[in-house]
């Protein structure tokens, strides 16, 4: 099964790439298929690449389900 991860993008490079976070984490991925992305703008990443763009209450309500997956997991269920 393949995930893709709601994160904040952070920086813009001009080379196409930027650098993406969720909480404490970072990490560096391609922007090339996001129309205008922009600092503060919320993408899904997945495999190195930004694939959709989502608004915060979409992305705070994906980031929720990935939540209550973790917590079913950690409870055995």
């Amino acid at each position: 099964m393949c995930l893709g991860i709601p994160m904040q993008i952070a920086e813009v490079s001009d080379d196409g790439w930027g650098r993406v976070t969720l909480d404490s984490t970072g990490t560096r991925v391609n922007l090339s298929l996001i129309n205008h992305p922009q600092p503060g703008d919320y993408v899904i990443v997945h495999a190195g690449f930004a694939i959709e763009k989502l608004d915060a209450q979409e992305a705070d309500i994906r980031l929720g389900l990935f939540d209550e997956l973790a917590r079913s997991y950690a409870d055995g269920g």
